[in-house]
């Protein structure tokens, strides 16, 4: 980490600025504050704004979870976000009928066929793909992407696409993890 984590729990919150904490708590349940929160509650009301966007994208969208997953691990696997991508990759791997061929394409940087992918989960990766790339995405996509989603789904699925590499980018920027370094985890892209 390039810069250091806040304590945990945070000590540097004003009186005004402690419901933040306990906003970012309440998402997190049990888990706890992860090293994203102790870098964002350097700046609570950044953390706070964050939590609220990554909340919706995560769980108020009418996306299923492998089409999340799959545009979530896209974008941490382009912009090598490698916190990212070993938090997310379990999330997808524990999608019903999920295999280790799934994954092997999703893990490919330049994946040549969809394997065992179906239509729209190969077609969303191929937007996740071109929204990280070039942030542009071509017409011939976009027709395809009309053709198989309403217009809720496809700003849910650009929002996810959008959002993640945002955090991609901070993650990357400031080392959170500690996991620039280290690629990501092959042990669980096989599983």
């Amino acid at each position: 980490m390039r810069l250091p984590y806040t304590s945990n729990p945070p000590t540097n919150l004003t009186p005004e600025e402690a419901p933040i904490l306990e906003r970012v708590l309440a998402r997190r349940g049990e888990r706890g504050l992860i090293p994203l929160d102790l870098t964002l509650l350097h700046a609570p009301q950044i953390a706070d704004g964050w939590n609220s966007l990554l909340g919706a994208v995560r769980t108020k969208t009418s996306l299923s979870g492998d089409i999340r997953e799959i545009v979530i691990c896209r974008v941490a696997l382009l912009n090598e976000a490698w916190f990212e991508w070993d938090a997310h990759l379990p999330i997808l791997q524990k999608i019903q009928g999920w295999s280790r061929e799934h994954t092997e394409v999703v893990g490919e940087k330049e994946p040549q066929h969809k394997g065992p992918l179906s239509k729209k989960q190969w077609m969303v990766l191929r937007y996740a793909d071109e929204m990280t790339r070039n942030v542009k995405v071509g017409g011939d996509l976009f027709q395809e992407m009309r053709q198989r989603f309403g217009e809720k789904e496809i700003v849910e699925v650009t929002t996810t696409a959008a959002t993640y590499n945002m955090v991609s980018r901070f993650l990357v920027a400031l080392d959170v993890g500690e996991k620039n370094d280290k690629g990501p985890d092959l042990q669980s892209a096989h599983k």
